[in-house]
C-alpha cells in the first residue's frame, strides 16, 4: 500500500489565554490516501477550521505530527512552508480570494508565476483549466466583472495550476446559490478525478459532504466518527 498523501498523528491545539487553557483539538489522528475525497464535518466550534489551518501550515499544532507526502510540516520554517504550500497544496476558499487588479487568466497563472515556472507554459495550462471550468471566453475579465459562481470557478482553476497532490477546500460553495454551488461542486469533483489530486473538504453542508467517499465528523475537538462510504 502506498504511503498516505496526508497523515495526522495525535494532533492537539491548545490556546493559553493566560487565565485558562482552551483545548481546540484533542489527539486527532487519521490518514488520507491518494485520490480520496474526504469531508470534515462538525458544528461551529468543533475544530474543523482549526484542523484545516494546521494541515495548510497556516498554524502549528501544540503537539503531534502532520505529514504531507511524508514530510513533517510542523518542523519547517516559514520559507520552507511557503515552498511546500506552493508545490503540494491547492486552496479553494469560501470567499474566492481573487486579486481584483488581475484578470481571470492572470489570477490562475499567479501561483505558477510566483514559483518561477515558465510563463508561456503556465499561461497555456491556465487557458486549458479555464476552458475546463467553462470560462474560456471570460479569461480577460476582472473579478468585478464575474459572478460569484464564475469567481469560484476561477479559484478552482487557480488551485489546480501547479497540479498539487492535495487540495484543501473551506466551505467552497458557502457564498453561492444552489445552482452555482452544484456547478462548482461538479467541477471540483471532475478536476479532482482528472488531475489525480486528493481532496480534503471542510463543510457544515450535508448535501456537499454526501458526495465524499469518506466523512470525518468532529465534536468538541475529537473525531466522533470516520465513515467510509460510496459517494452520492
Amino acid at each position: 500500500m502506498t504511503a498516505p498523501v496526508l497523515s495526522l498523528r495525535d494532533v492537539t491545539k491548545v490556546i493559553d489565554t493566560g487565565t485558562h487553557r482552551v483545548e481546540i483539538l484533542k489527539g486527532i489522528s487519521f490518514d488520507v490516501r491518494k485520490g480520496e475525497f474526504v469531508a470534515v464535518m462538525g458544528a461551529s466550534g468543533s475544530g474543523k477550521s482549526t484542523l484545516l489551518g494546521l494541515v495548510a501550515g497556516l498554524d502549528t499544532p501544540t503537539s503531534g505530527s502532520i505529514r504531507i507526502e511524508g514530510e513533517e510540516i510542523s518542523r519547517l520554517d516559514e520559507d520552507r512552508l511557503a515552498v511546500l504550500r506552493g508545490r503540494k497544496i491547492g486552496f479553494v476558499f469560501q470567499s474566492y480570494q481573487l486579486i481584483p487588479t488581475l484578470t481571470a487568466e492572470e489570477n490562475v497563472i499567479l501561483p505558477a508565476e510566483l514559483a518561477g515556472e515558465d510563463y508561456e507554459t503556465a499561461r497555456k495550462r491556465a487557458q486549458e483549466l479555464l476552458k475546463t471550468v467553462g470560462l474560456e471566453e471570460r479569461r480577460d475579465h476582472y473579478p468585478v466583472q464575474l459572478s460569484g459562481g464564475e469567481q469560484q470557478r476561477v479559484a478552482l482553476a487557480r488551485a489546480f495550476i501547479r497540479k498539487p497532490p492535495l487540495l484543501l477546500a473551506d466551505e467552497p460553495t458557502g457564498n453561492l446559490d444552489s445552482v452555482n454551488g452544484r456547478q462548482v461542486l461538479e467541477l471540483m469533483l471532475s478536476l479532482n478525478r482528472s488531475e489525480g489530486a486528493t481532496l480534503l473538504l471542510v463543510t457544515h453542508d450535508r448535501e456537499l459532504a454526501s458526495h465524499a467517499t469518506r466523512i470525518i465528523t468532529l465534536r468538541d475537538g475529537q473525531i466522533l466518527s470516520d465513515e467510509q462510504r460510496a459517494a452520492a
